[in-house]
């Protein structure tokens, strides 16, 4: 089996395809097989590369204390690239593996050719924090007091889950499947880590406003908890799009994969031509007047 090193742990990936990189960095409730969809139609013009974060298995599951930090998260991806002779990649991620990529483009964006983020923004609304905190608290305890096919079944079919088992009960019945044979200790240690202490979208605000490779930011009009952080990124990223896809909940790129393979396509396509541009700074006035400061 392949596996990349990476500070302290050994992570599983798999490739496909052949051209430039794009790497798939996958949410809480998936693994590297949530990218099927995309693996199966970026590969027949790239090179993919999708794997395990840290915690789920075959990837190793670290047990010291500090190996499962937001930190970690983002140099996996960078550890995977590194590992395999990649200089710079198109990085594609959801939920978890959207924070991971962001981060990644912000702190190595030698790295990015682009970023691509979908699902991103759980935890940041302040009104929220307090509910948010004791959910991800009780979540990990419910992994290490059930087992992860008895803890997982309210979030299965959480608010922003119903929208994929209402288009899809096949596919959502596979994600569920997949999900129940995660890893206990693995999916504790990530919320605890990870997921409960990660920093919110509001508090990237310096760090996006100078941030340099492409970003596309998607997200599914019913995902709630995203809709705000999304636009926020918008509003204050100059070098980012957003995409708001009708009637989608949270698994974005399994619920709607046509949709979401074609943004995404359509995105990297222009990047590689040399044809996205940052925000033309006079898309930014506030008047609908060319020069509101000019009078006749």
């Amino acid at each position: 089996m392949p596996y990349a090193p990476s500070n302290g742990a050994r992570l599983y990936y798999e490739e496909a395809g052949s051209g430039t990189p794009i790497i798939f960095a996958h949410e809480f409730g998936g693994d590297l097989r949530s990218w099927e969809p995309q693996m199966r139609f970026f590969s027949r013009r790239y090179r993919c590369i999708a794997f395990n974060a840290r915690g789920w298995p075959p990837s190793d599951t670290p047990t010291a204390s500090g190996l499962n930090t937001e930190d970690h998260a983002a140099a996996d991806i960078a550890a995977v690239l590194r590992h395999l002779g990649i200089s710079r990649a198109h990085i594609v991620g959801l939920s978890m593996g959207a924070h991971a990529s962001l981060l990644a483009a912000i702190r190595t964006p030698e790295l990015a050719l682009s970023a691509t983020i979908a699902g991103l923004g759980y935890g940041a609304d302040d009104a929220t924090r307090e509910q948010f905190e004791r959910d991800t608290v009780d979540f990990a305890q419910r992994f290490e007091t059930l087992g992860t096919k008895e803890a997982i079944q309210p979030y299965a079919i959480n608010p922003y889950r119903v929208q994929y088992q209402n288009k899809d009960p096949r596919g959502w019945e596979e994600f569920r499947r997949q999900f129940e044979a995660h890893s206990a200790e693995g999916s504790a240690a990530a919320l605890r880590g990870v997921t409960l202490r990660r920093t919110r979208v509001p508090q990237m605000e310096d760090a996006l406003r100078r941030l340099a490779p492409p970003l596309l930011v998607i997200t599914g009009d019913e995902d709630t908890p995203c809709l705000a952080p999304s636009l926020f990124i918008k509003s204050v990223c100059p070098t980012a799009a957003l995409s708001v896809i009708p009637r989608t909940g949270h698994a974005v790129n399994l619920e709607e994969p046509d949709a979401f393979n074609r943004l995404v396509l359509d995105f990297v396509t222009l990047v590689d031509s040399g044809r996205w541009r940052p925000r033309d700074p006079r898309s930014l006035g506030r008047s609908t007047l060319a020069d509101p400061g000019e009078r006749p």
